[in-house]
Order: C-alpha cells, then sequence, then structure tokens
C-alpha cells in the first residue's frame, strides 16, 4: 500500500478517476472515500473524517486526493500524512465557479482550495483552462480579504502545477450504433471489424500501432496508437503527449445507483429505442438532439431550454434526449420544458446503467452543451466518441477540445445551427470528422487514456522519483 488514494466526493468523474487509478496500482494502493453527496460539506469537514478513518500506516508514500479535500487541514490534523509526497487533482477550481448567490461562506471553498495548493507537492489540472483559470484568479480573489492579504501565492503555486487531461475509458459501442455511424466510426478511430471485435489498422500519416495488450477479468483492451499532431490549444503549449486508445469493455459498468428523482422514466428509454430501431427510415427520421450533463443551473439548461422551445414555435421537427444526473434541487425550467416539448422528447431523467447511457448517445444525432461552468466535460467527449456532432460555447474549456466549427459564440448562433440541422439532418449524419486524426484527436491529447504508464507520466513519474517500484 504505497499509495493512499483519499476522495472526499466519490461520484462521477472523481469516481471514475480513482477507480482506474485503484485498477492500475493493484496492491500498491489503498482507498477511502466519503459518497458523493453534499458537496459543500464534504469541502467543509472530509478533513476530519478523514483523520478518524485512514489508519497510520509505515507504507504510504504517496498520497493523492483531488480538491475537494482540505489537505491543508487533514495533513495539519495529521502529520504523519503531511510527511507523504502529496499529488493533489483539481477536476475544477472554485475561483471561477459561477453562483447563484454570493455570500460569505462561498470565500472558504476557493480558500480551501488555495491552502491545499500551497502544501502540496504536485497540483494536477484536468485542462489548461482549468489551471489558468485558477491560477490567474488568486491575485483577485484574495483581494475579497479586507486587510494584511498574503502576496505573491500565484507564483509560489505555480511551479508545482501541471496538466493531465482526465482519462476517459470507453467501452465498444458498436453495437449500439446504426449502421451509417458505424462505418464513420470505422473510418475515424481506424479500426476495422475482425468478426464481432475491432483491431486498430494504420491510417495515412499516423505512426504505427504501438500495441500495449493488457488483460484482466474485466476487459480486454485494444493496442494503443501514438498521433503526430500537437495539441490545438490557444491557451498553452507543451501540454502531455497524446495517446489515443480504443478499448473495449466486455461489461459495461453499472452506475452507483439510479437517481430516485428519475425513476419514473428508468424504462422509458427502451421503448423509444426500439421504435427508432425499427421504424421509419433513418434519413427520414427528425434531427435527434441529446443534452447528457448534471440538472443544475452551472450547466445552463435555461439556454438549451430556450432554444428548443424557439425551434418548437417554428414548428421545426426534432427529437430530444435529457439525460445526466439530477439531485435535490432541480432548476424549475425542467419540468416547464418537458411539458411544452411534449412529444419531441424521447428521452427524459438519468440511465441507470452505462449501456443504456451509451445506447442513448448512440442514437443522437446532436450533442449540446450550453455550460457556465466546465473545465473538461466528459459528456461531450463520450457523446462524440458515440458519433454526436458537438455544439458547444467558444468559451471555457472548449476552445482547447474542440476545433472552431463546433463552437458558438451565442444563443443565436446556437439557433441557426440547430434550426439547418432540423431542415436538414442529413447535414449532420453524413459529417466525418475529417479532422478527428488531424485535428480533433490531437485536441483529446491525454484524455482517450486507457491506463498505462506512458499515459498517466504525471503519476507514474511521481512514483519512480520517488523510489516506488510500478506495479
Amino acid at each position: 500500500m504505497c499509495v493512499l488514494l483519499i476522495e472526499a466526493f466519490y461520484g462521477g468523474s472523481h469516481k471514475q478517476l480513482m477507480d482506474l487509478l485503484q485498477e492500475e496500482l493493484q496492491e500498491d494502493c489503498v482507498l477511502y472515500t466519503l459518497p458523493a453527496k453534499k458537496w459543500h460539506w464534504r469541502a467543509r469537514t472530509a478533513a476530519l473524517y478523514f483523520m478518524q478513518t485512514v489508519p497510520m500506516s509505515p507504507n504510504y508514500r504517496i498520497l493523492f486526493a483531488s480538491s475537494v479535500l482540505n489537505l491543508a487541514e487533514l495533513t495539519a490534523l495529521r502529520p504523519d500524512l503531511g510527511k507523504l509526497k502529496k499529488v493533489l487533482y483539481f477536476h475544477e477550481n472554485q475561483l471561477v465557479y459561477p453562483v447563484q448567490k454570493c455570500q460569505e461562506r462561498d470565500f472558504q471553498y476557493g480558500y480551501n482550495q488555495i491552502l491545499s495548493c500551497l502544501v502540496a507537492d504536485v497540483v494536477v489540472f484536468n485542462s489548461a483552462f482549468n489551471m489558468e483559470s485558477f491560477l490567474t484568479s488568486i491575485g483577485k480573489f484574495m483581494k475579497l480579504i479586507p486587510d494584511h492579504r498574503p502576496k505573491d501565492l500565484e507564483q509560489i503555486i505555480r511551479p508545482k502545477c501541471q496538466v493531465l487531461y482526465f482519462p476517459v475509458r470507453f467501452p465498444d459501442v458498436s453495437r449500439f450504433m446504426p449502421e451509417h455511424k458505424l462505418a464513420h466510426f470505422e473510418k475515424v478511430i481506424g479500426v476495422k471489424r475482425n468478426g464481432g471485435a475491432y483491431q486498430m489498422v494504420d491510417l495515412p500519416g499516423q505512426q504505427k500501432c504501438r500495441a500495449l495488450m493488457k488483460t484482466s477479468n474485466a476487459a480486454s483492451r485494444s493496442g494503443l496508437c501514438e498521433t503526430q499532431p500537437r495539441l490545438h490549444t490557444t491557451q498553452q503549449e507543451g501540454l502531455p503527449s497524446a495517446l489515443i486508445a480504443v478499448a473495449r469493455l466486455n461489461e459495461s459498468e453499472a452506475s452507483e445507483s439510479t437517481n430516485p428523482c428519475q425513476e419514473e422514466d428508468k424504462q422509458h428509454l427502451t421503448f423509444n429505442l426500439f421504435n427508432i430501431l425499427s421504424g421509419q427510415d433513418y434519413e427520414q427520421r427528425p434531427l435527434h438532439i441529446v443534452w447528457p450533463h448534471r440538472w443544475e443551473h452551472d450547466k445552463g439548461p435555461e439556454t438549451f431550454f430556450e432554444v428548443l422551445l424557439k425551434l418548437k414555435e417554428k414548428d421545426l421537427p426534432f427529437h430530444v434526449s435529457i439525460l445526466g444526473e439530477a439531485f435535490s434541487e432541480i432548476p424549475d425550467i425542467f419540468s416547464e420544458a418537458k411539458k411544452v416539448l411534449g412529444s419531441s422528447v424521447l428521452h427524459w431523467g438519468y440511465l441507470p446503467t452505462k449501456d443504456d447511457y451509451f445506447q442513448a448517445l448512440c442514437m443522437a444525432d446532436v450533442v449540446i452543451s450550453t455550460a457556465k461552468h466546465e473545465f473538461f466535460g466528459v459528456a461531450m467527449v463520450e457523446a462524440v466518441y458515440c458519433g454526436c456532432y458537438p455544439l458547444c460555447p467558444k468559451a471555457l474549456v472548449y476552445p482547447e477540445i474542440f476545433p472552431a466549427e463546433y463552437l458558438y459564440s451565442t444563443p443565436e448562433q446556437l439557433f441557426k445551427r440547430l434550426q439547418n440541422f432540423c431542415k436538414r439532418p442529413d447535414i449532420v449524419r453524413k459529417h466525418l470528422y475529417k479532422n478527428w486524426i488531424k485535428t480533433f484527436a490531437g485536441t483529446l491529447q491525454g484524455l482517450v487514456i486507457s491506463i498505462c504508464r506512458d499515459c498517466w507520466q504525471i503519476i507514474y513519474v511521481c512514483l519512480t522519483s520517488w523510489g516506488i517500484k510500478l506495479p
């Protein structure tokens, strides 16, 4: 147990990351978690909980935690953990998180993250946007202190910081794809059918694939291909090297639980997908729009539904699937929009299994983000992998990930794009991501990562430089 993994909010992408690390490190790590509920209370009190829960051990060498945890508090409460090499991973940062109401307690969350960075040895961000927005906001944020403000915190923290894109594990979704998407999938990802499985093939101008076979009880992973292009970003040069992977999972992973807020709709998807698959000719069906985000204000649902209702007012044909997880407080716009959209809705609510989720994405044509807060965007990347045409704000992390043709600047631009697609859905169905390998895959450098020591360079550099052997 050389590596101590601590996750104060064990759900969503936080859970995915810890599970992948735990799988790779195997017996060389131990994981301690808290459920993904009541985020604000986790940020306030998790350190005290882990102080009592994590047993002392002379075997720990590295502490790896997400920035939900107040690392400064934990290491003060547990001096033995303070002696470890500490790696802090930022899925998001609280300095630029959009809040509905400005309250005094809001300052504490960003302040906790700054303190955690000061005591960490390595600070890792899931995108350049996340890192730069955090570092460059420290000075302004600290001005909220009425007097005796600390100085030069950005200069102290920046040398510790690195970007490592979130590792996304992709299952084999070919069994869910309509034929037109399957043909694109084979061309774009660089695979060919070999019976019921896929194997990597060489693409023009691409380096020969380097097979890194690793077998486990859960999965048989495909080879990894190194891509030539550099990361397309306006924000930072010299980001992590790329490894583009197609990982075939023999068994889909079930999510933690079905959301009780959306329980009534859990059977809705299978019925509608059956109708889609067995009904009229696919080319004649209305445009199918999918929104796979959390049902919270920072994902901009008001903007999304306003655009859809405008399409509805103009009597334009489309279908929509609203996925993602809801929590105790759901914005009113969801129930209001569901009534107005009526028969245009194909599915409404959280999907309890990964199979259902990826099947819904594969049956959609366009995936939309209207986020006011996004530091990476796993849901958008998964949807694109499933053959959806992405439309994202020209802001936040999106210009770092997606080429310009997939970005919009205003809700009006989003409406016009969707209006054209509603009139001509064949445009997106025939669309081939011509730049996926040359540009788009290049923008996903370090993102479509199957666990291997070349990709998770920062973790393994830490392990090896600190004298710990890799498993």
